[in-house]
Protein backbone atom coordinates (compact mmCIF):
# COMPACT_ATOMS: atom_id res chain seq x y z
CA UNK A 1 0.00 0.00 0.00
CA UNK A 2 1.29 3.48 -0.87
CA UNK A 3 1.20 4.91 2.63
CA UNK A 4 2.95 8.26 2.84
CA UNK A 5 3.67 9.99 6.13
CA UNK A 6 3.72 13.77 6.49
CA UNK A 7 6.41 15.42 8.61
CA UNK A 8 6.08 19.13 9.29
CA UNK A 9 9.70 20.26 9.40
CA UNK A 10 8.91 23.86 10.39
CA UNK A 11 5.76 25.87 10.91
CA UNK A 12 7.03 29.32 9.97
CA UNK A 13 6.95 30.57 6.41
CA UNK A 14 8.15 33.43 4.22
CA UNK A 15 4.72 33.81 2.60
CA UNK A 16 1.48 35.01 4.22
CA UNK A 17 -1.30 33.02 2.56
CA UNK A 18 -4.62 34.16 3.97
CA UNK A 19 -6.10 30.64 3.78
CA UNK A 20 -3.17 28.86 5.44
CA UNK A 21 -4.36 26.01 7.66
CA UNK A 22 -0.93 25.48 9.25
CA UNK A 23 0.32 28.87 10.46
CA UNK A 24 3.35 29.42 12.68
CA UNK A 25 3.53 27.88 16.18
CA UNK A 26 6.14 28.02 18.97
CA UNK A 27 7.09 24.37 18.28
CA UNK A 28 10.42 23.68 16.58
CA UNK A 29 12.30 20.64 15.32
CA UNK A 30 15.93 19.63 15.56
CA UNK A 31 17.46 16.87 13.51
CA UNK A 32 17.13 14.53 16.49
CA UNK A 33 13.42 15.22 17.02
CA UNK A 34 12.78 14.66 13.30
CA UNK A 35 14.87 11.50 13.18
CA UNK A 36 12.69 9.62 15.67
CA UNK A 37 9.62 10.38 13.56
CA UNK A 38 11.34 9.14 10.41
CA UNK A 39 12.31 5.97 12.30
CA UNK A 40 8.67 5.51 13.29
CA UNK A 41 7.50 5.68 9.67
CA UNK A 42 10.21 3.26 8.54
CA UNK A 43 9.28 0.81 11.31
CA UNK A 44 5.66 0.87 10.16
CA UNK A 45 6.63 -0.11 6.63
CA UNK A 46 5.64 3.21 5.10
CA UNK A 47 6.59 3.76 1.47
CA UNK A 48 7.69 7.35 1.91
CA UNK A 49 7.72 10.63 3.80
CA UNK A 50 6.58 14.06 2.65
CA UNK A 51 8.57 16.91 4.23
CA UNK A 52 6.29 19.90 4.61
CA UNK A 53 5.65 22.94 6.76
CA UNK A 54 5.30 25.94 6.96
CA UNK A 55 8.04 26.25 4.40
CA UNK A 56 10.39 23.27 4.94
CA UNK A 57 13.33 24.79 3.04
CA UNK A 58 13.70 27.30 5.90
CA UNK A 59 15.01 24.56 8.22
CA UNK A 60 18.83 24.33 8.17
CA UNK A 61 18.73 20.54 8.64
CA UNK A 62 16.41 19.84 5.72
CA UNK A 63 19.08 18.17 3.53
CA UNK A 64 20.30 16.18 6.51
CA UNK A 65 16.87 14.79 7.44
CA UNK A 66 16.12 14.07 3.78
CA UNK A 67 19.32 12.07 3.53
CA UNK A 68 18.55 10.19 6.73
CA UNK A 69 15.04 9.30 5.55
CA UNK A 70 16.44 8.03 2.27
CA UNK A 71 18.94 5.86 4.16
CA UNK A 72 16.03 4.31 6.04
CA UNK A 73 14.52 3.21 2.73
CA UNK A 74 11.82 5.88 2.50
CA UNK A 75 10.91 7.68 -0.71
CA UNK A 76 11.56 11.33 0.15
CA UNK A 77 9.25 14.08 -1.10
CA UNK A 78 8.86 17.73 -0.23
CA UNK A 79 6.13 20.37 -0.54
CA UNK A 80 7.50 23.88 -1.04
CA UNK A 81 6.50 27.34 -2.22
CA UNK A 82 9.66 27.34 -4.34
CA UNK A 83 11.26 30.43 -2.82
CA UNK A 84 14.60 28.69 -2.13
CA UNK A 85 14.25 25.91 -4.67
CA UNK A 86 14.62 28.57 -7.35
CA UNK A 87 18.34 28.64 -6.49
CA UNK A 88 20.03 26.02 -8.73
CA UNK A 89 22.69 25.15 -6.14
CA UNK A 90 20.07 24.51 -3.47
CA UNK A 91 18.04 22.32 -5.83
CA UNK A 92 21.15 20.27 -6.60
CA UNK A 93 21.95 19.96 -2.89
CA UNK A 94 18.47 18.59 -2.14
CA UNK A 95 18.72 16.08 -4.98
CA UNK A 96 22.14 14.95 -3.74
CA UNK A 97 20.82 14.65 -0.18
CA UNK A 98 18.07 12.21 -1.14
CA UNK A 99 14.97 14.22 -2.08
CA UNK A 100 13.43 12.49 -5.09
CA UNK A 101 10.17 14.35 -5.74
CA UNK A 102 9.16 17.93 -5.10
CA UNK A 103 5.65 19.40 -4.99
CA UNK A 104 5.80 23.10 -5.89
CA UNK A 105 2.72 25.02 -4.80
CA UNK A 106 1.20 27.36 -7.37
CA UNK A 107 -2.36 28.59 -6.88
CA UNK A 108 -2.89 30.77 -9.94
CA UNK A 109 -0.84 31.65 -13.02
CA UNK A 110 -2.44 35.08 -12.93
CA UNK A 111 0.19 37.17 -11.09
CA UNK A 112 -2.32 39.46 -9.40
CA UNK A 113 -4.33 36.51 -8.06
CA UNK A 114 -1.26 34.63 -6.86
CA UNK A 115 0.06 37.74 -5.10
CA UNK A 116 -3.31 38.33 -3.44
CA UNK A 117 -3.44 34.75 -2.18
CA UNK A 118 0.20 34.70 -1.06
CA UNK A 119 0.21 38.09 0.63
CA UNK A 120 3.59 38.68 -1.05
CA UNK A 121 4.38 39.94 -4.55
CA UNK A 122 6.82 38.30 -6.96
CA UNK A 123 6.18 34.76 -5.75
CA UNK A 124 4.85 33.42 -9.05
CA UNK A 125 8.04 34.12 -10.99
CA UNK A 126 10.01 32.51 -8.18
CA UNK A 127 7.84 29.38 -8.31
CA UNK A 128 8.33 29.09 -12.06
CA UNK A 129 12.10 29.41 -11.57
CA UNK A 130 11.92 26.71 -8.89
CA UNK A 131 10.34 24.31 -11.37
CA UNK A 132 13.11 24.94 -13.86
CA UNK A 133 15.98 24.61 -11.37
CA UNK A 134 14.50 21.46 -9.81
CA UNK A 135 14.01 19.91 -13.23
CA UNK A 136 17.62 20.74 -14.15
CA UNK A 137 18.75 19.05 -10.91
CA UNK A 138 16.97 15.84 -11.90
CA UNK A 139 14.13 16.07 -9.40
CA UNK A 140 10.71 14.71 -10.27
CA UNK A 141 8.13 17.49 -10.08
CA UNK A 142 4.48 17.84 -9.13
CA UNK A 143 2.43 21.03 -9.03
CA UNK A 144 0.19 21.44 -5.98
CA UNK A 145 -2.70 23.86 -5.81
CA UNK A 146 -5.19 24.74 -3.08
CA UNK A 147 -8.61 25.45 -4.57
CA UNK A 148 -10.01 28.70 -3.19
CA UNK A 149 -12.66 31.21 -4.14
CA UNK A 150 -10.00 33.20 -6.04
CA UNK A 151 -8.81 30.47 -8.41
CA UNK A 152 -11.81 28.11 -8.62
CA UNK A 153 -12.87 29.49 -11.98
CA UNK A 154 -9.53 29.07 -13.84
CA UNK A 155 -7.92 25.79 -12.77
CA UNK A 156 -7.75 24.75 -16.42
CA UNK A 157 -5.99 28.01 -17.30
CA UNK A 158 -3.28 27.04 -14.83
CA UNK A 159 -2.91 23.66 -16.51
CA UNK A 160 -2.55 25.18 -19.96
CA UNK A 161 0.25 27.42 -18.72
CA UNK A 162 2.23 24.50 -17.34
CA UNK A 163 1.69 22.42 -20.46
CA UNK A 164 3.06 25.26 -22.57
CA UNK A 165 5.89 26.53 -20.36
CA UNK A 166 6.84 23.61 -18.08
CA UNK A 167 5.89 20.47 -20.04
CA UNK A 168 8.17 18.29 -17.90
CA UNK A 169 5.65 18.50 -15.02
CA UNK A 170 3.73 15.23 -15.27
CA UNK A 171 1.60 15.16 -12.12
CA UNK A 172 -0.81 17.66 -10.55
CA UNK A 173 -2.50 17.71 -7.15
CA UNK A 174 -5.50 19.78 -6.08
CA UNK A 175 -6.56 20.20 -2.47
CA UNK A 176 -9.89 21.85 -1.83
CA UNK A 177 -9.48 24.50 0.85
CA UNK A 178 -9.56 23.48 4.52
CA UNK A 179 -11.64 26.10 6.36
CA UNK A 180 -11.32 24.50 9.78
CA UNK A 181 -7.90 25.68 11.00
CA UNK A 182 -5.51 28.60 11.01
CA UNK A 183 -6.11 31.80 9.10
CA UNK A 184 -8.73 30.24 6.83
CA UNK A 185 -10.93 29.54 9.84
CA UNK A 186 -11.11 33.26 10.62
CA UNK A 187 -12.02 34.33 7.09
CA UNK A 188 -14.00 31.43 5.63
CA UNK A 189 -16.30 33.60 3.56
CA UNK A 190 -13.34 35.30 1.91
CA UNK A 191 -11.54 32.16 0.71
CA UNK A 192 -13.83 29.11 0.76
CA UNK A 193 -15.26 28.26 -2.68
CA UNK A 194 -18.67 26.83 -3.35
CA UNK A 195 -18.51 23.41 -4.97
CA UNK A 196 -20.44 24.79 -7.93
CA UNK A 197 -17.70 27.39 -8.40
CA UNK A 198 -15.03 24.79 -9.05
CA UNK A 199 -16.92 21.99 -10.82
CA UNK A 200 -16.58 23.02 -14.48
CA UNK A 201 -13.09 24.47 -14.15
CA UNK A 202 -11.83 21.34 -12.39
CA UNK A 203 -13.44 19.08 -14.97
CA UNK A 204 -11.81 21.01 -17.80
CA UNK A 205 -8.44 20.84 -16.05
CA UNK A 206 -8.60 17.10 -15.39
CA UNK A 207 -9.82 16.40 -18.92
CA UNK A 208 -6.91 18.34 -20.36
CA UNK A 209 -4.40 16.50 -18.19
CA UNK A 210 -5.86 13.14 -19.13
CA UNK A 211 -5.76 14.03 -22.83
CA UNK A 212 -2.07 14.97 -22.58
CA UNK A 213 -1.00 11.90 -20.63
CA UNK A 214 -0.51 13.55 -17.24
CA UNK A 215 -1.61 12.10 -13.90
CA UNK A 216 -3.42 13.88 -11.08
CA UNK A 217 -5.07 13.60 -7.67
CA UNK A 218 -7.84 15.63 -6.01
CA UNK A 219 -8.54 15.90 -2.29
CA UNK A 220 -11.60 17.14 -0.36
CA UNK A 221 -13.89 17.24 -3.41
CA UNK A 222 -16.93 14.93 -3.09
CA UNK A 223 -17.46 12.55 -5.99
CA UNK A 224 -20.69 14.17 -7.11
CA UNK A 225 -18.48 17.05 -8.31
CA UNK A 226 -15.89 14.86 -10.03
CA UNK A 227 -17.72 11.64 -10.90
CA UNK A 228 -15.95 11.30 -14.27
CA UNK A 229 -12.63 11.21 -12.42
CA UNK A 230 -13.64 9.46 -9.20
CA UNK A 231 -10.59 7.19 -9.37
CA UNK A 232 -8.38 10.28 -8.85
CA UNK A 233 -9.94 11.22 -5.49
CA UNK A 234 -7.40 10.84 -2.68
CA UNK A 235 -10.09 9.80 -0.22
CA UNK A 236 -11.65 7.29 -2.62
CA UNK A 237 -8.28 5.69 -3.34
CA UNK A 238 -7.54 5.27 0.35
CA UNK A 239 -10.99 3.85 1.04
CA UNK A 240 -10.64 1.31 -1.77
CA UNK A 241 -7.04 0.35 -0.93
CA UNK A 242 -7.45 0.46 2.85
CA UNK A 243 -4.56 2.89 3.23
CA UNK A 244 -3.86 5.11 6.20
CA UNK A 245 -2.08 8.43 6.62
CA UNK A 246 0.07 9.64 9.49
CA UNK A 247 0.73 13.36 9.87
CA UNK A 248 3.28 14.57 12.41
CA UNK A 249 1.91 18.06 13.10
CA UNK A 250 4.38 20.50 14.63
CA UNK A 251 1.77 21.89 17.02
CA UNK A 252 -0.54 20.83 19.82
CA UNK A 253 -2.22 18.18 17.64
CA UNK A 254 1.07 16.26 17.53
CA UNK A 255 0.62 12.99 15.59
CA UNK A 256 -2.63 12.22 13.79
CA UNK A 257 -3.08 8.72 12.40
CA UNK A 258 -5.92 8.84 9.90
CA UNK A 259 -7.64 5.64 8.91
CA UNK A 260 -11.14 7.05 8.37
CA UNK A 261 -12.47 10.30 6.99
CA UNK A 262 -14.30 12.74 9.25
CA UNK A 263 -16.30 14.22 6.40
CA UNK A 264 -20.07 14.52 6.30
CA UNK A 265 -22.87 13.44 3.99
CA UNK A 266 -26.38 14.68 3.43
CA UNK A 267 -29.70 12.92 3.08
CA UNK A 268 -29.31 13.31 -0.69
CA UNK A 269 -26.25 11.02 -0.55
CA UNK A 270 -28.19 7.95 0.55
CA UNK A 271 -29.24 6.69 -2.93
CA UNK A 272 -25.89 7.62 -4.51
CA UNK A 273 -24.18 4.61 -6.08
CA UNK A 274 -20.74 6.01 -5.11
CA UNK A 275 -21.61 6.61 -1.45
CA UNK A 276 -19.50 3.69 -0.18
CA UNK A 277 -16.31 4.91 -1.86
CA UNK A 278 -16.81 8.66 -1.44
CA UNK A 279 -15.07 10.68 1.26
CA UNK A 280 -18.06 13.01 1.43
CA UNK A 281 -17.99 16.72 2.13
CA UNK A 282 -15.07 18.20 4.04
CA UNK A 283 -17.24 20.12 6.47
CA UNK A 284 -14.96 20.59 9.45
CA UNK A 285 -15.03 24.33 9.97
CA UNK A 286 -18.51 24.44 8.42
CA UNK A 287 -17.23 26.30 5.39
CA UNK A 288 -19.15 24.22 2.84
CA UNK A 289 -22.87 23.72 2.36
CA UNK A 290 -24.15 20.09 2.51
CA UNK A 291 -27.09 21.25 0.41
CA UNK A 292 -24.72 21.28 -2.57
CA UNK A 293 -24.36 17.49 -2.41
CA UNK A 294 -26.42 15.36 -4.79
CA UNK A 295 -26.54 11.68 -5.75
CA UNK A 296 -24.96 10.26 -8.88
CA UNK A 297 -25.93 6.97 -10.46
CA UNK A 298 -22.87 5.44 -12.08
CA UNK A 299 -21.34 2.06 -11.37
CA UNK A 300 -18.62 2.02 -8.74
CA UNK A 301 -17.24 -1.28 -10.03
CA UNK A 302 -15.15 0.19 -12.84
CA UNK A 303 -13.75 2.83 -10.49
CA UNK A 304 -12.71 0.25 -7.90
CA UNK A 305 -11.26 -2.00 -10.59
CA UNK A 306 -9.15 0.81 -12.02
CA UNK A 307 -7.76 1.79 -8.62
CA UNK A 308 -6.90 -1.77 -7.63
CA UNK A 309 -5.29 -2.47 -11.01
CA UNK A 310 -2.66 0.20 -10.47
CA UNK A 311 0.64 -1.03 -8.97
CA UNK A 312 1.18 -0.45 -5.27
CA UNK A 313 4.26 1.24 -3.84
CA UNK A 314 5.87 -0.29 -0.79
CA UNK A 315 4.55 -3.15 1.26
CA UNK A 316 2.00 -3.79 4.01
CA UNK A 317 2.00 -1.88 7.26
CA UNK A 318 4.10 -3.84 9.74
CA UNK A 319 3.30 -1.79 12.85
CA UNK A 320 -0.18 -0.37 13.37
CA UNK A 321 0.25 0.75 16.98
CA UNK A 322 -0.45 4.42 17.75
CA UNK A 323 2.65 6.65 17.49
CA UNK A 324 3.91 7.64 20.93
CA UNK A 325 6.87 9.90 20.16
CA UNK A 326 6.71 13.68 20.77
CA UNK A 327 6.65 15.97 17.74
CA UNK A 328 9.20 18.73 18.25
CA UNK A 329 9.41 20.92 21.33
CA UNK A 330 8.69 24.46 22.43
CA UNK A 331 11.84 26.51 22.93
CA UNK A 332 12.70 30.15 23.56
CA UNK A 333 13.82 30.40 19.94
CA UNK A 334 10.52 28.91 18.78
CA UNK A 335 8.54 31.40 20.85
CA UNK A 336 10.65 34.27 19.50
CA UNK A 337 10.10 33.19 15.91
CA UNK A 338 6.37 32.68 16.55
CA UNK A 339 6.05 36.24 17.88
CA UNK A 340 8.03 37.62 14.93
CA UNK A 341 5.81 35.77 12.46
CA UNK A 342 2.69 37.15 14.14
CA UNK A 343 4.05 40.70 13.85
CA UNK A 344 4.98 40.16 10.22
CA UNK A 345 1.51 38.80 9.43
CA UNK A 346 -0.14 41.79 11.06
CA UNK A 347 2.09 44.12 9.07
CA UNK A 348 2.21 42.39 5.68
CA UNK A 349 -0.54 39.80 5.66
CA UNK A 350 -3.31 39.73 3.06
CA UNK A 351 -6.13 42.21 3.47
CA UNK A 352 -9.77 41.33 2.82
CA UNK A 353 -10.85 41.93 -0.78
Amino acid sequence: MANLGYLQVVRHCNHFCGFCSNPSTPFVHTFETMRVLVDDLARRGYFGVILTGGEPTLHPDLPKIAGYARQQGLHVRMITNGSRLAEPDFARDLAAAGVELVHVSVYSVRPEVEARLRGVSGTLERAFAALDSAHAAGLELNVNSVISRDNADHLDENVRWFLDHHPYVRHFVWNNLDPSMGRAEHDKARFTPRLADLELSLHRALSLLQETGRTFRVEKVPLCYMADFAWASTETRKIVKGEERIVHFLDEKQTVRQTAWEHVYSEACQPCTLRSICGGLFDRGEGYDPAELHPVFVSSGAIVKRILAEPDDGGPIVDDSPPDVPVGRITAEGERRFAAQARALARRGPKPA
